[in-house]
């Protein structure tokens, strides 16, 4: 994704020892009760967030409010306003499935559009939606059933298996405020298994006009991917962090880039849609079609990607 909205940026162990006190016998001695005053509860202080946090959660608040007030972030499907054919279709197709948004460039990720092989998941799609400690109780149960909806949707317009789970998870959605996600580098090590410092430094150095961020693993470099993480900030209002699911889960299935092009789409950095479209569901379809494949070059996948544009919109070519 871009500035301004999401992005995606497809030893020595130590040892354990056991100390245990020598043990002297003692004479039989009738216990005695320990002292009530003794006896103190543990009590943990509750987690705290940053003034940094607090003022990103003011800043997005506002940006919502701006959007919203240019009638941008749009919960429909696109309606009669926003009609596309299936040229289109198969054009934002190559766009957005064919083409990357960021590259890596002497060790930080920069916005710059290349061809790209196609990309998507073999493997079944497991989510895993995981919430930093400051995120109250009622967001969270909000973003589960965002999330839920969002999945049963994937699935239906993919037709690839996407479930969530509680375990094995193999696509993380990690819903972080500013300090938690700054110090999530050893996790993401762990989550992603070969990631460079480069995309771990994209994580932890987000700038405030990234809303959010998807990084998606192919370590056989043969367009299938196995592992991907996504990152939303816990600072966003209702409708900029039910966007940030919606885009960044759905890039990391294998609609890496965006296109200025694209409408009615979540794909596109102009912000008019916030949620997933019918024209979004149908880039999925092309997607997973068995006909395309992973790793497939551009230009063999492009006339197939055509073709099969032009039988879900009913065109002939």
């Amino acid at each position: 994704m871009s500035t301004g909205s999401g992005r995606q940026i497809a030893g020595w162990s130590a040892g354990i020892f056991l100390a245990l006190s020598a043990c002297t016998p003692v004479p039989d001695i009738k216990p005695q009760p320990r002292p009530t005053s003794q006896v103190q509860p543990t009590v943990m202080a509750p987690p705290q967030r940053s003034e940094i946090s607090f003022a990103l959660e003011k800043y997005y608040a506002r940006m919502q409010a701006d959007l919203l007030s240019n009638d941008l972030l749009r919960t429909d499907l696109g309606g009669p306003d926003t009609p596309f054919n299936a040229r289109q279709l198969a054009a934002n197709f190559e766009a957005i499935a064919l083409n990357d948004e960021y590259t890596s460039l002497n060790g930080q990720y920069v916005a710059q559009m290349t061809p790209s092989n196609l990309h998507r998941w073999q493997v079944p799609v497991r989510i895993g939606l995981e919430f930093g400690p400051t995120v109250p109780e009622n967001v969270r149960a909000t973003d589960r059933a965002t999330v839920a909806g969002l999945v049963s949707r994937l699935a239906t317009a993919s037709g690839h298996s996407v479930a969530m789970t509680s375990a094995r998870a193999n696509f993380h959605v990690l819903v972080l405020n500013e300090d938690e996600r700054r110090q999530i580098g050893p996790r993401l090590s762990q989550m992603i298994p070969g990631i460079g410092q480069d995309a771990i430094r994209s994580v932890v150095n987000m700038p405030r006009s990234s809303y959010c961020l998807v990084l998606a693993s192919d370590p056989a470099n043969d367009g299938a991917y196995r592992s991907a993480v996504a990152i939303i900030r816990a600072e966003h209002p209702d409708l900029l962090r039910k966007s940030c699911f919606h885009e960044e889960i759905a890039q990391g299935l294998g609609l890496a880039n965006d296109s200025p092009y694209a409408r009615p789409s979540i794909f596109n950095d102009d912000e008019e849609f916030a949620l997933l479209t019918r024209h979004d569901e149908l880039l999925l379809r092309i997607l997973y079609d068995p006909r395309l494949a992973p790793g497939m070059r551009p230009e063999t996948a492009r006339p197939i990607a055509t073709r099969i544009a032009y039988e879900l919109m009913g065109e002939d070519i």
